[in-house]
């Protein structure tokens, strides 16, 4: 039998504060100002078409402003026979951009929900991470959009989100410490009102070669 599938209205949230968009151009100007300002000659051979490449660069590495992840989550899936019990997705890598250095952050994240009408494709939660992550972020408020998206979106019967993550901006700068890692974590329904639900998403994560 074919799976049913059912279109969930799209929840828009917010609309974004507008301002203009600086031009290619303007942005390039930009790339090559930063350039001069470190005290490189951005009209030498290596550095001559930087601006360039550099601006493009972003264009992929902040794609996320530009995509929406309740479009990804807005087709369930309701012919899972009867499934009700806990949907895992360990092991999701990911990198962002520090918000207030602008440099990387290098991790992976877990997502687990209770379903409530239906399931999503696995590659969908994974693709949420990924417009989260390919914006300016700190960790803390990346976890919580992934949260509140699935929430928004499935309103299932628990959401429980770990996010593990090295910041280049601690390892990098500041006080240069290598290989720390932070975790954070986001729970709702089933999963904030049962420790022992805790205790499983976290065993589930790490008991199965994790």
């Amino acid at each position: 039998m074919d799976a049913v599938v059912t279109t969930l209205p799209v929840h828009k949230g917010p609309e974004a504060k507008r301002h203009r968009r600086p031009t290619r151009e303007e942005a390039e100007a930009a790339v090559r100002t930063l350039i001069e300002w470190v005290g490189e000659d951005p009209d030498r051979e290596g550095l001559l078409d930087t601006p360039r490449r550099m601006v493009k660069s972003w264009e992929d590495l902040f794609r996320g402003y530009g995509q929406s992840a309740a479009d990804e989550l807005g087709t369930v899936f309701e012919e899972v026979g009867g499934y009700g019990d806990v949907v895992l997705v360990r092991d999701i890598p990911f990198f962002s951009h520090c918000e207030h250095h602008i440099v990387p952050i290098q991790g992976k994240a877990h997502i687990a929900y209770y379903p409530r009408d239906g399931v999503v494709g696995l590659s969908k939660l994974a693709r949420v991470v990924d417009i989260f992550a390919r914006r300016l972020q700190t960790q803390e408020n990346m976890t919580a959009e992934i949260v509140g998206a699935i929430e928004e979106s499935l309103r299932p019967r628990g959401i429980a989100v770990l996010v593990e993550a090295e910041h280049m901006c601690m390892s990098m700068r500041g006080v240069q410490k290598q290989g720390v890692s932070t975790i954070t974590t986001g729970f709702t329904g089933l999963f904030k009102a049962d420790a022992t639900e805790q205790v499983r998403f976290m065993t589930m994560i790490r008991g199965f070669g994790g």
